[in-house]
């Protein structure tokens, strides 16, 4: 099998030749930057210093080019725009030295400069006449969001103003993702994983807007959930509008890509904490199950891309309403998470949804374990997941700085023994 079909297979629940792989495909699989200029060094790929893209900036994620996805087996390639957390394109890098002495290329509107405290803030745009809306903390290794949330009339709130961000995608945007989708499909075998804007409803990441120079409506996270409970109609009235407009916008990228696209995350909101669910049931299907169905109900009528779910956390009471909102795949997979058995879910689950991640977990045993701990760790998940398809190996959640390397390399020795 190629890399695109063992991936389009996996999300068939066919059994694939090997176990599928997916590291950098997108924005919640992916590596810290530092990580992956380790990894090219471990394998030779690059001389000493020569320096690694950050191709998404929020949690400085480093590019998984084409020869470290053949050193390690990866059978995804990433298709995404040209935009950034912070309102700046991600164009005309520049080369900047991390902290902990990675170096790197980081886009032009970067900004490089630690104030006196040792932090680093982004501003939108890269305007410096705003307040930031972004921090890294001194010793830091990716951004927060800033709040800037505005006084707001109880009486006067406008859904208008929590849609600012939500538009008809630009003509060259579009243009941007036909051409990269072309050249992806044409010259590489693997699968394209898409990550598209604006299709995501309730995201607390992007709640706060750090891409907007003044951000207005609810952009407090916690005011957000409040109104999850005190303001339904409000937020209802934004999803509405959204969906209205996501549609719009994959009708347009599907005219431009057709179905090159295999996969296409639909879903980066996490409904999960480490012990339970944010929300109930009955308000998952209130507020946001109608809004997933009409994103999700379009792809599936329309192309053959699978509709991918990022979500982390204990979320066992909301699968049900995962599957009946149109969602293919499931990630991260948090199995450190409480409820959240390996066995129980690809017993009850296994042939409704593919778990795409659920590889190894990324709290503790990779980044703190073993080189031993992650081989056992490896090769237990891939024997509980792997079985009749459905399943997509990657860590839970983005491969984080300071990983040991050693781990790493051990992980990928692993799937090679154990996948086949």
């Amino acid at each position: 099998m190629t890399p695109r079909e063992r991936i389009e297979a996996t999300c068939n629940h066919q059994e694939p030749d090997r176990v599928a792989v997916d590291f950098g495909g997108g924005f919640q699989t992916g590596i810290h930057a530092s990580v992956v200029y380790a990894l090219r060094q471990h394998y030779g790929l690059d001389a000493p210093d020569t320096p690694v893209k950050v191709v998404e900036t929020y949690q400085m994620l480093g590019e998984v080019k084409d020869d470290l996805y053949n050193a390690l087996g990866i059978d995804t390639v990433s298709l995404h725009g040209t935009g950034s957390m912070f309102g700046y394109p991600s164009a005309d890098f520049k080369e900047w030295k991390f902290h902990d002495g990675t170096p790197l290329l980081v886009p032009e509107g970067f900004n490089t400069e630690y104030d006196a405290s040792g932090d680093l803030f982004q501003y939108p745009e890269n305007d410096r006449s705003l307040e930031p809306s972004a921090k890294m903390p001194e010793g830091g290794y990716f951004f927060d969001a800033i709040v800037r949330q505005n006084h707001f009339d109880e009486d006067r709130l406008n859904p208008a103003d929590n849609l600012e961000e939500f538009s008809p995608i630009a003509t060259d945007e579009l243009a941007i993702y036909s051409e990269r989708a072309n050249t992806l499909y044409d010259e590489t075998d693997r699968a394209l994983f898409c990550t598209f804007g604006g299709l995501t409803f309730g995201d607390v990441a992007l709640v706060p807007a750090p891409f907007l120079k003044d951000p207005k409506g609810i952009r407090d996270i916690e005011e957000w959930y409040i109104s999850l409970i005190m303001r339904p109609d409000y937020i209802k009235a934004v999803f509405e509008e959204q969906a209205e407009i996501a549609v719009q916008n994959l009708a347009r990228l599907h005219a431009a890509v057709g179905d090159k696209i295999s996969v296409i995350q639909t879903n980066g909101t996490d409904f999960g904490t480490q012990n339970g669910p944010f929300c109930s049931p009955d308000q998952y299907r209130d507020l946001f199950l109608p809004y997933q169905q009409k994103v999700n109900g379009w792809i599936h009528e329309n192309t053959n891309w699978k509709t991918f779910m990022h979500c982390c956390g204990s979320i066992v009471p909301l699968l049900d309403l995962i599957v009946e909102a149109g969602f293919d795949i499931l990630n991260p997979v948090q199995y450190s998470a409480a409820g959240m058995d390996s066995v129980m879910l690809k017993k009850l689950y296994g042939d409704q949804l593919t778990f795409w991640g659920g590889g190894i977990d990324t709290q503790k045993v990779l980044p703190f374990g073993t080189p031993a701990e992650v081989e056992t760790e490896v090769s237990r998940q891939i024997e509980t997941f792997a079985p009749g398809g459905g399943f997509v190996f990657c860590s839970v959640h983005n491969v984080q700085a300071c990983t040991p390397t050693e781990n790493m390399v051990t992980l990928f020795q692993t799937l090679k023994k154990d996948y086949s």
